[in-house]
């Protein structure tokens, strides 16, 4: 068996885009493998600031030879036929067969085919993956007509330690690659995949992404242990760092002591967004003056000059930060107002201002349903982007909604409300925090109402992949903050308060708001079947309560789908379920054979036999009992109640022929399968459920 080994050396390669490349490259290879019938142990990627590599395991010296018996047509077949056959095998006639058969006289032909070196398979095999190669964005450069990442320098290209004559463009496989660009820049030699990572590792890279991560969390959380201090989690800092450098060396520096004064955020952003270094924190929490770099570059002088560059860089950054934390604290909060009205929200929707006089009015609207002080989410809703026009904000646009916390409290605006501001743009992510507070509850509910209810008015609602307003992550935020809050908010009239707010012109060019509604409605039962599947509930159960109910409520709606779960999952539920589909099959057809509908009162006096007079005895009981539970919300007290006809719907299907001789007993019959369906349906919509 033998091995391949492939390596693409190129300018740094974006960070973001190096683990996918990684994996496109892995899968490719291995369907083209499988295709071209070559068989392999294992398939390899990896990916370094400068170079994509590959290796597979296992792969034979040649395909497999191939033996194939291929009847032909009759031998007094018309001669066109006999040769079209001849031309699909390459063979005469003289070499075919001829043999008797129940059918006839056919002519066989026995095909043999040597099965080519693997060498030669790879060459076109690779040719066709990287001109193909699914990169976000690529480039031409020089005089290349190929496209890749970034301009490529080197193809190194092995089969069981021989060169594979590929080429890319105007570059051309080789048996040697570089290492690190400055520690290491010379070219080298390798003769196998061992070969070639022993090698870079001593031309100081480590071809491992994982193994790159790993080195810098460890160096880096010593280096703070060492200072009395511990790194803070920085989400895919570590990730993108790990795609920076090809051979990470930790080192720390200082942030000068008057900046510190500075909001933790501001120091954070400008150290995380614009550096990409990581911030250190004290034993109590608080941020430590100091921060981790990590270089690409092992510097004779311990990294003395890296560091003192590093913090020159941040120093003017810093700067900056002081400069548009002093200046936009010499103007209120509410004073930048005016200046929203210049700002275009959307060409349909109006300026920022516009948007502002909505969500404060939304905002308390939603404030009074929930529980939370009016007047607090009608100022948060009033200040909420008027942070957008400060010059913290314009430099780090991260810190929307934090510097207008900020600037609140330094305005003396109540606590409640600068968390609000803070909070609004929450949760923006499955990973997000939800706000709790109830002002910062109703703000956040407000902002994506009215983004949503807005944009679906204009009819630019997500289609397909596309969704450029990023309304479903609107709406799973809205659902989140519902069910983690445990709110008891009626979607339909919220949506009618936005619908309201609209402005004149998109408002009197709906057609019919009640279908506005009822369009969004359905977007959240979608984006709520998503967001519960990730939970584990099964969207089946979720569509069998929406299909009955059109439930805006979605607390209550979710109390019902885990009654319903509950009831099917036992042994009750599981056979009245085979049960309900019985009876409703049974009505259905005959429904559609009588041309009527069978949904009619039940004649109790032509009730004949004892199992349906005791299952219309018990329908009537159980439906008064399931409706005045479903009326009190008590929804596992609904599916205890439809679990009682569990028995005499059984010794019904046993003891009683539905389709009798009798047209009135039939009939009377099929109305009393049409009230099994009717009472089972009044709880859920059993006939969606699944399995």
């Amino acid at each position: 068996m033998a091995e391949l080994l492939l390596e693409l050396l190129s300018e740094e390669i974006p960070a973001r885009m190096q683990s996918q490349a990684a994996a496109n490259l892995q899968r490719l290879l291995a369907e083209k493998l499988k295709q071209a019938e070559l068989g392999f142990e294992a398939v390899d990627a990896y990916a370094t600031p400068r170079r994509l590599a590959l290796v597979v395991t296992g792969l034979p010296k040649a395909q497999a030879d191939m033996s194939e018996e291929r009847r032909g047509p009759r031998v007094d077949a018309p001669e066109k036929a006999i040769a079209g056959f001849l031309a699909s095998t390459g063979l005469a006639l003289e070499a075919c067969e001829r043999r008797e058969t129940e059918k006839g006289e056919f002519y066989f032909a026995k095909i043999e085919r040597k099965g080519r070196p693997t060498a030669e398979v790879l060459m076109p095999l690779l040719e066709e993956i990287l001109s193909q190669f699914p990169w976000p964005k690529s480039m031409r450069w020089g005089e290349e007509r190929v496209r890749w990442v970034r301009p490529l320098h080197g193809l190194l290209c092995l089969f069981d330690g021989a060169v594979v004559p590929l080429s890319f463009g105007t570059v051309t496989a080789a048996n040697e690659t570089m290492g690190h660009r400055f520690l290491a820049p010379k070219p080298f030699k390798v003769k196998n995949f061992t070969d070639y990572r022993e090698r870079l590792r001593g031309a100081y890279v480590m071809l491992d992404g994982e193994e790159r991560l790993q080195a810098i969390a460890s160096d880096a959380t010593l280096a703070a242990k060492n200072e009395g201090l511990r790194l803070q989690q920085e989400g895919g800092l570590l990730e993108e760092v790990a795609g920076l450098v090809e051979w990470p060396v930790v080192l720390s520096g200082n942030i000068e002591p008057g900046f510190m004064d500075l909001p933790p955020e501001v120091l954070t952003t400008a150290m995380r967004s614009h550096q990409k270094y990581f911030s250190l924190l004290e034993k109590d929490g608080a941020l430590a003056p100091r921060f981790i770099v990590v270089a690409n570059m092992q510097a004779s002088d311990g990294g003395k000059a890296i560091v003192a560059g590093n913090e020159r860089v941040l120093r003017a950054r810093l700067q900056d930060a002081k400069f548009f934390w002093d200046q936009d604290r010499k103007m209120a909060l509410v004073d930048r107002f005016p200046g929203l009205h210049e700002v275009v929200f959307h060409g349909a929707l109006g300026s920022l201002a516009d948007r502002a006089f909505r969500l404060q009015e939304l905002a308390e609207s939603l404030a009074k349903e929930i529980g939370a002080k009016a007047e607090h989410a009608r100022r948060a809703g009033q200040l909420a982007k008027c942070d957008l026009l400060s010059g913290m904000v314009y430099e780090f646009p991260e810190l929307q909604g934090v510097m207008g916390r900020y600037y609140a409290l330094h305005d003396g605006e109540p606590p409640e409300v600068a968390e609000a501001i803070a909070e609004h743009y929450a949760p923006q992510g499955p990973r997000d925090a939800c706000p709790t507070k109830p002002a910062s509850i109703a703000l956040a509910l407000a902002d994506k109402i009215d983004q949503l209810v807005g944009f679906f008015a204009i009819d630019a609602k997500p289609t397909g992949s596309k969704d450029p307003f990023a309304l479903r992550r609107a709406a799973l935020g809205v659902i989140r903050l519902i069910l983690e809050n445990r709110l008891r908010l009626g979607l339909r009239p919220a949506f009618g308060q936005a619908i309201k707010l609209l402005p004149d012109d998109v408002r009197k060019g709906l057609e019919d708001p009640a279908a506005l509604t009822d369009a969004l409605l359905a977007f959240f039962a979608d984006r709520l079947k998503v967001h519960l599947r990730e939970k584990g509930v099964r969207h089946d159960h979720i569509a069998a309560v929406l299909a009955l109910t059109a439930e805006d409520d979605l607390v209550r709606l979710l109390e019902r789908v885990e009654a319903l779960r509950a009831f099917l999952e036992s042994e009750d539920g599981a056979n009245l379920l085979v049960a309900y589909r019985r009876a409703r099959n049974i009505v259905h057809i005959e429904e559609k054979k009588d041309k009527v509908c069978y949904d009619g009162a039940v004649a109790a006096a032509k009730l004949a036999e004892p199992s349906e007079k005791a299952l219309h005895d018990r329908l009537k009981d159980v439906r008064k009992l399931a409706d005045a539970a479903l009326k009190n919300e008590e929804f596992s007290v609904a599916m205890s109640a439809l679990a009682r006809l569990r028995v005499p719907v059984d010794a019904f299907f046993d003891d009683v022929t539905v389709n009798a001789d009798d047209a009135a007993l039939r009939k009377n019959r099929l109305h009393l399968l049409g009230e099994i369906r009717r009472t089972l349906e009044a709880v859920a919509d059993f006939s969606k459920i699944e399995g």
